[in-house]
């Protein structure tokens, strides 16, 4: 099997164990069901979710992706829109951070998996189911 790196399994969205299972069951191109979880890994049957509300945690990050996006897209209207009247950056700002929200859940809890699980890569663990 091929060997995965972290931020490859990151990027993927796999199983922190196994870093082959995927931890959504659709693509993040289904926006109606981007924020379907596998309740356990498809490949090595680990379950993600830790302990009941274990995922609450997550919105600490995706607040943090959501003040990061808004900051810089903020900063670049004013830039490069040469100090636009409120309107602009309201529609902008908005527009940008409710489109990248299905990514920012995601990656919120595939972060919040992977820092606060204590979950550790096993490369023996997708061979022994």
């Amino acid at each position: 099997m091929k060997n995965v790196s972290k931020l490859q399994a990151i990027l993927g969205a796999k199983c922190p164990r196994c870093r082959q299972g995927n931890i959504f069951e659709y693509s993040n191109w289904n926006l109606t069901r981007f924020t379907a979880t596998h309740e356990y890994c498809p490949v090595c049957k680990l379950r993600y979710e830790i302990e009941p509300g274990f995922f609450i945690g997550a919105m600490y990050i995706s607040y943090a992706m959501s003040v990061a996006l808004a900051f810089a897209s903020g900063v670049a209207v004013y830039v490069l829109g040469d100090d636009p009247d409120l309107w602009v950056y309201l529609v902008i700002v908005t527009g940008l951070v409710v489109v990248c929200l299905p990514l920012m859940f995601r990656y919120s809890r595939v972060l919040f998996l992977y820092m606060f699980s204590g979950i550790k890569y096993d490369e023996h663990a997708a061979q022994q189911t």
